[in-house]
């Protein structure tokens, strides 16, 4: 027989237990079958193999020259299918040297990022963390390429392939940012006075919280202006703490620009939605022990 589709694969087991030992009930033992279950396997190898694999003699059972020729072959592909059936081991941050590829937005980079380097300093001192700005498809298609581990910070109004897997990151609240020299408006605003006031506003690739703010506003019959548009949190916060407009952004990061700028956090219209900010990871590396451990890393941080 020189087929593999018509050999059973099963019986390579009980060839490795006859050969190796060249006693019946001991290879039965070894693979926790009955003694006539071996002998019935041991009938139908020889059949298949053309070969009678042992030949009793004066001191015992004896392998065939062509059985011992298999044999070694033979235990190295068991070897080899035992190592590919076996979990993957568990990741070990501490001890790892692995570079994760992360695409994230503005809001990531400048709000999480920081606290996470500064958790690995302490207990993975040698893992990297590499970042780029979400840009349009580009990640998508680098996340399936395997080029990029997650991406993170996307609006959850944002369109993702149907393959991906994407879940619930982070939901922040919005507030607004007016310079601290404002006069205008004191500690908190109306959905009138919001309405009126001069916007920076904030629209990238990433987010459509520009566009949600707008269909809130004009659920309610009204509409707002802008001076600027920008792709840069940083930017809108600049020109923020040098004009009387006003924009909007989440919590957190407006947290961040009052303590660094000359502006101050104003509490926006009641009922303003809050934004609703995704990960996405690729289904092939579900299971992939470092790739759990960097989501539940970014999920446990924030």
């Amino acid at each position: 027989m020189n087929s593999l589709h018509q050999f059973d694969l099963n019986l390579l087991i009980t060839f490795e237990a006859l050969i190796s030992e060249c006693h019946v009930s001991r290879a039965a033992q070894k693979v926790f079958l009955s003694q006539s279950a071996m002998s019935h396997a041991l009938n139908r190898l020889r059949e298949q193999l053309d070969d009678p694999l042992l030949v009793r003699t004066p001191t015992g059972l004896q392998a065939t020259p062509r059985a011992l020729e298999m044999l070694p072959q033979v235990q190295k592909a068991l070897q080899l299918v035992e190592r590919s059936l076996t979990p993957p081991q568990s990741f070990d941050p501490s001890s790892s040297d692995r570079t994760f590829h992360i695409a994230c937005t503005d809001y990531f980079e400048m709000v999480v990022l920081p606290g996470i380097c500064q958790q690995l300093q302490k207990s993975a001192p040698n893992i990297i963390i590499e970042v780029e700005m979400i840009g349009e498809d580009a990640s998508r298609i680098r996340l399936d390429r395997g080029q990029i581990d997650v991406v993170i910070g996307m609006d959850n109004s944002q369109e993702v392939p149907k393959h991906m897997v994407c879940e619930h990151w982070l939901t922040q609240q919005m507030v607004c940012l007016v310079a601290s020299d404002n006069s205008l408006l004191g500690d908190s605003l109306s959905v009138e006075q919001f309405s009126k006031m001069c916007h920076v506003v904030f629209s990238d690739l990433t987010s459509d919280t520009s566009s949600t703010i707008d269909d809130w506003l004009a659920d309610q019959g009204l509409n707002r202006q802008h001076i600027a548009r920008t792709v840069n949190y940083m930017a809108a916060a600049n020109i923020v703490a040098k004009t009387q407009a006003i924009m909007t952004l989440p919590h957190e990061m407006g947290e961040l620009f009052s303590a660094i700028l000359p502006v101050r956090l104003v509490q926006p219209p009641a009922g303003l939605p809050a934004i609703h900010m995704t990960m996405i990871h690729h289904p092939l590396v579900e299971a992939d022990p470092a790739l759990v451990w960097l989501r539940d890393t970014l999920h446990r941080i924030t």
